[in-house]
């Protein structure tokens, strides 16, 4: 059993930045590809980032040039830096494996842009 916990979220105002991080535990080596997710107030949860365990890496249209993905094997780790941030990001992030599996979802960690 794989368990997920993110960090890393807060209050930032637009234009600031935020590093979130997903510590995985369980057995991890069954997860080839990891993500993160958010989902706003009233919006379906979407994707925004994802990595192989290769470090190839596919970010959303609406992130693309201001998120990175990235992942530290050794310490079983995927972080999302978060830079230029506007208030159209303000969501519960979550990380996932990709595509996501039921029983991976975890709390979320709140990110809440002001303008």
């Amino acid at each position: 059993q794989v368990h997920l916990v993110e960090s890393g979220g807060g209050l930032v105002q637009a234009g600031g930045s935020l590093r979130l991080s997903c510590a995985a535990s369980g057995n991890i080596f069954s997860i080839n590809a990891m993500a993160w997710y958010r989902q706003a107030p009233g919006k379906q949860r979407e994707l925004v980032a994802g990595i192989t365990i290769g470090g190839s890496t596919n970010y959303a249209d609406s992130v693309k040039g201001r998120f990175t993905i990235s992942r530290d094997n050794t310490k079983n780790t995927v972080y999302l830096q978060m830079n230029s941030l506007k208030p159209e990001d303000t969501a519960v992030y979550y990380c996932n494996a990709l595509p996501p599996r039921e029983v991976y979802w975890g709390q979320g960690t709140q990110v809440t842009v002001s303008s």
